[in-house]
């Protein structure tokens, strides 16, 4: 799936790369475990097959105020996501709009308004039952920025930069 993606400022990046790396020294999963370049902590705004590196045509406003909020399970079952909510701002909510409504239109199901649920994933497959062991080596609610919008392309492994804060 290609995807459209919200980077995280150096520090909020850091963080989440310590709490990714303190579940894998725990025996725990985690994206520390996954080394492609293409894996950084970031916000999916949208993710769909054959993408295209699509933005809305009008001014993208970065760095965008984040809050990476208390951890959440997503999904069913004795497996897991485990993530990072992301406090869905008016701001953080009008860009993935933005977003969605630029991109050809698409299968968009868990991008549509009301059934988008901004998060940072810590790991996949996390079994239910560590759950209380992850949950403890976490943090505290980070006060973050989004300073660029990237593409992602799985079928290429091409990453494009579609947007970046001013430096």
């Amino acid at each position: 799936m290609s995807s459209i993606e919200l980077l995280l400022d150096d520090r909020a990046e850091a963080l989440v790369r310590a709490e990714w790396a303190a579940l894998a020294e725990a025996g725990l999963s985690s994206l520390a475990r996954h080394e492609a370049a293409s894996n950084r902590p970031h916000v999916t705004l949208l993710a769909r097959a054959g993408l295209p590196p699509a933005l809305p045509s009008g001014r993208i406003e970065l760095p965008l105020r984040l809050v990476l909020g208390p951890p959440m399970l997503l999904g069913t079952g004795d497996r897991r996501v485990l993530a990072r909510s992301v406090v869905p701002s008016a701001a953080l909510l009008a860009l993935q709009a933005s977003v969605l409504d630029a991109a050809r239109p698409g299968d968009d199901e868990h991008f549509l308004p009301g059934r988008w649920t901004p998060h940072v994933t810590l790991a996949r497959r996390l079994r239910v039952v560590d759950a209380p062991v992850a949950l403890a080596l976490l943090g505290d609610p980070v006060d973050a920025s989004a300073v660029a919008i990237r593409h992602w392309d799985p079928a290429t492994a091409t990453l494009t930069t579609l947007a970046a804060a001013p430096a």
